[in-house]
């Protein structure tokens, strides 16, 4: 027994002494645009004694090597920009921790004044929202109780936002959750969950994205940006993160709801092109004491990735996508004493897919102007067969269900900055979209299926919209814009005007008001 323990306990040191490896903290700043580097900005490691502090090289760029593992926060400032902090970064051995900042102009005012950091943890990412925004980081996703890795289940801690821990739907001041919109990289996208639509519109079991590719999104409630449309509860606007421009880095993780393995690196370190590569796997078998029956049927699997090609003159082009695929089958029961509900004298395959693919370009045109255009497409749909027991308890064809949606979208705006009190936001979204739809169903089990409808479809949605953020003064700033939409289809339209006032009382207390037509 001594011998055991003592074996135990230097294997608790010697892990413990391991877990203490130190890892790298690295990153750059830029400004709010996040095309000119920030360079000579103090990055100063918080929660350390002695506290680390580097400057940014003329790139922007830096690094604090050496790092213990734990959580900190990270405290950035530069002449001319308004202080930020970064709030609990996590630094583990497995991968560098690479963090990538963007710093807002600040107005100068020849008068003495006292400057102290802001935290970044509630605000949005778009400086064009008012209110009922707010920035989900992947750090809270990863630590949310009960959320599964999932950014829409923490979503529901939001003001004014409620859940379900049955399924993932997300409910915007009581507005259904097939009213929220997704989007990713810009790009209206179908609902990433797996299994969405089955138990309630707009929701799902679990999501389709991973922490291992997000990087930090804004989540809108109301009165968002004139950027946002054709969306009545809400915005979810997700991002992926680049992959590592330095070295190449694999992930393996398994629990109770999925395998999932990541690759990341560069693909050429002098040009600093990388890979971003996410995959997982099913095992719910883990989880068959917790699940009704047949649960060991319901299979799914997701990929995920972003490809990153910055060049010297043409700008920078990423190609990025989201795919997954859903199954799940139930058996009749041909003893009609073990039927408890409706379904239990059919035999039910489900299959469901997602997909989402873009390319985008990014450009600057200068250290105040740059264009941004995407060309992506999207697809979604479910194909759902059922047989049903007759009344000699044989299994007779029932019904059959094939919806097949797709859409081509273009996408372009343009960003200038005017001085430091005004930023400008116009562009163009010209969306193609297609619909198939199959529809057979018997009368009763008695009788063959007949066909109910069969039919496909193709219009045109056209958006434009222009927004600026004013800074009236020191503590008055304003957004004001406006959407427009056109539907090919019946040739209606629709102009959406949208205005934000906020006046800042002091660094801790400011009031805003919005208004937005949806």
């Amino acid at each position: 027994m001594i011998k055991y323990v003592c074996t135990i306990s230097f294997l608790f040191v010697f892990f413990s002494s391991v877990g203490q490896v130190g890892q790298t903290i690295r990153g750059s700043v830029t400004n709010e645009f996040g095309n000119s580097p920030v360079s000579n900005a103090s990055v100063l490691l918080l929660n350390t004694n002695p506290r680390r502090a580097v400057i940014t090289d003329s790139l922007g760029n830096y690094a604090l090597p050496h790092i213990p593992v734990g959580r900190y926060d990270l405290e950035i400032t530069s002449i001319g920009y308004e202080p930020l902090i970064v709030k609990e970064i996590l630094v583990n051995t497995g991968k560098e921790t690479i963090v990538h900042v963007q710093l807002k102009s600040q107005i100068q005012q020849l008068q003495e004044v006292t400057v102290r950091p802001g935290v970044n943890k509630a605000k949005p990412i778009n400086n064009m929202a008012t209110v009922s925004a707010r920035m989900l980081s992947v750090e809270e996703a990863k630590r949310f109780a009960g959320g599964y890795d999932d950014p829409a289940r923490l979503a529901t801690a939001f003001a004014g936002v409620a859940g379900n821990t049955g399924q993932n739907g997300i409910i915007v001041r009581g507005n259904a959750p097939k009213f929220l919109q997704w989007k990713m990289e810009g790009v209206e996208i179908p609902n990433p969950s797996h299994f969405g639509d089955l138990q309630s519109f707009g929701g799902g079991l679990l999501t389709g994205l991973s922490s291992q590719m997000l990087a930090n999104s804004d989540f809108f409630t109301a009165a968002f940006p004139a950027e946002y449309n054709n969306a009545l509860s809400g915005v979810f606007d997700i991002s992926l993160r680049n992959g590592n421009n330095k070295k190449s880095e694999k992930t393996f993780q398994a629990g109770i709801i999925g395998l999932d393995a990541s690759l990341e690196g560069p693909f050429d370190k002098r040009q600093k092109s990388t890979y971003l590569f996410n995959y997982r796997y099913s095992t719910l078998a883990l989880l068959e004491p917790l699940l009704p029956e047949d649960a060991e049927s319901i299979k799914y699997q997701d990929i995920s990735f972003k490809l990153h090609f910055p060049t010297q003159k043409s700008g920078t082009f990423s190609l990025w996508g989201i795919g997954l695929i859903d199954g799940a089958n139930s058996q009749a029961k041909t003893d009609s004493t073990q039927w408890k509900f409706a379904e239990d004298n059919e035999t039910n395959i489900i299959k469901q897919y997602m997909g989402a693919v873009g390319l985008t370009h990014r450009i600057t045109l200068s250290n105040t102007t740059f264009i941004k255009t995407t060309l992506s497409s999207t697809v979604n749909g479910t194909d759902w067969s059922s047989r049903k027991l007759n009344d000699q308890l044989q299994l007779k064809p029932f019904s059959k269900i094939s919806v097949a949606n797709s859409s081509f979208v273009l996408s372009s705006s343009i960003n200038k900055k005017f001085g430091h009190s005004h930023t400008h936001k116009s562009g163009i979204v010209i969306t193609g979209l297609q619909y198939n739809l199959l529809l057979n169903k018997a009368l009763t089990p008695n009788l063959d299926p007949t066909l109910i409808t069969d039919t496909k479809g193709f219009s045109t949605l056209i958006s434009a919209y222009s927004s600026s953020s004013i800074k009236l003064s020191k503590n008055l700033s304003m957004n004001i814009g406006v959407n427009g939409q056109l539907f090919t289809l019946n040739d209606r339209y629709v102009i959406e005007p949208r205005l934000g006032l906020r006046y800042k009382f002091n660094e801790d207390q400011s009031i805003a008001l919005a208004y937005g037509l949806h």
